[in-house]
């Protein structure tokens, strides 16, 4: 097989501030293979979680690294190629694995979803996100959010930097906003709220139960991601059962063993497909939190229609959908996942089911 590598840019059309700093654009990474004349594509890029980070460049470097280790090899079967993939960070690797499994799909015909025997017609309606600001500007966003689709599950970020009264006062515009809408009969709909690992444990401990009196029905990260799994686990058992909301891990949570970790102390868990290395990993813990009784959520970076319309392959069996960064773009190089309202569905179309948005396969 043949192996490309190819960067692109990517502009959000509303920069997002979360309590760790603020992202208006960034450069990913494009993942070709080809073999008798199918070209499966993933997308990968540099993020960072307050406790880890990863650099686009080293990424691109690992991966040319490799290349000429996978030329001599075929794609498919993909279990013959997972000792050299185990080697990589979780996105390179996440690169690479997408880009195998859209060929394996296009070699056989069928979109991820069918072959994986998924339902599309469970898919829920994701959330969209509104980042930290002041009210006026965080209530302006969900305004075009709402001009550009129903957004009826909004996600508010928290842990703002100016302090817990900042992120009352937007929890407070945003609820009278949805209560305002809901009353002209544009309704349900949800908050959820995700600090981002911004909050102490006191100020946890407090904000939980007075999220859950104005509506919220979801916190996500409340506190910083730990180094010692021991330590980051006892966080999270310190805020279990506070209140009736469900308690969700993102960046404390990357793979399946972390999951197994945490699964008695939380709700649910947040799958990116950058965290977790792909695909293969994220399918795995998808099955693996439903079959323990843990919702899940699916999540994204600042990441294309390519990298959302892969995570969308798992979306029947998603909770909380929270794919919408391909929706705040000026410059999205792709198409993918189908949007109806504001629910997202896997593509009909082989593998990724995803395509230029602009060219011959337009």
């Amino acid at each position: 097989m043949r192996v490309r590598l190819q960067r692109f840019s990517l502009t959000k059309a509303v920069p997002l501030a979360i309590s760790r700093g603020t992202t208006a654009a960034v450069e990913h990474l494009l993942v070709e293979i080809e073999q008798d004349g199918l070209v499966g594509r993933g997308e990968t890029g540099g993020f960072e979680t307050g406790l880890r980070a990863y650099d686009t460049d080293a990424i691109a470097a690992e991966l040319a690294a490799l290349v000429p280790e996978l030329e001599p090899l075929a794609p498919d079967p993909l279990q013959a190629l997972n000792p050299l993939l185990a080697r990589l960070s979780p996105p390179a690797r996440c690169g690479l694995d997408l880009a195998l499994h859209d060929w394996w799909g296009q070699r056989l015909g069928q979109p991820l979803h069918r072959l994986w025997g998924l339902d599309p017609g469970a898919c829920v309606a994701t959330s969209v996100t509104l980042g930290l600001g002041e009210p006026a500007a965080v209530l302006a966003r969900l305004e075009r959010w709402w001009q550009q689709l129903p957004a009826s599950r909004i996600k508010l970020k928290l842990g703002s930097p100016a302090g817990v009264n900042h992120d009352r006062a937007l929890v407070l515009a945003v609820g009278e906003a949805l209560a305002r809408r809901q009353d002209l009969g544009q309704g349900p709909l949800e908050l959820q709220v995700d600090a981002n690992g911004g909050w102490d444990l006191p100020t946890a401990q407090t904000m939980l139960p007075w999220l859950a009196d104005q509506g919220v029905v979801l916190v996500e990260q409340p506190l910083a991601a730990l180094a010692d799994p021991l330590a980051d686990r006892a966080g999270f058992a310190a805020l279990a059962g506070l209140a009736p909301l469900a308690l969700v891990a993102d960046e404390s949570c990357w793979d399946l063993v972390d999951l197994l970790r945490l699964a008695p102390v939380v709700d649910g868990i947040n799958i990116k497909l950058l965290k977790s290395g792909g695909l293969s990993e994220a399918l795995l813990m998808a099955g693996c939190a439903r079959r323990l009784g843990l919702g899940v959520m699916l999540g994204c970076y600042s990441d294309s229609s390519l990298l959302n319309s892969a995570a969308a392959q798992l979306l029947p069996l998603v909770e909380w959908p929270d794919l919408d960064s391909h929706l705040n773009l000026v410059d999205d190089p792709f198409l993918g996942a189908d949007l109806a309202g504001d629910c997202l569905r896997p593509s009909p179309l082989p593998g990724l089911g995803v395509r230029w948005a602009q060219g011959p396969e337009a």
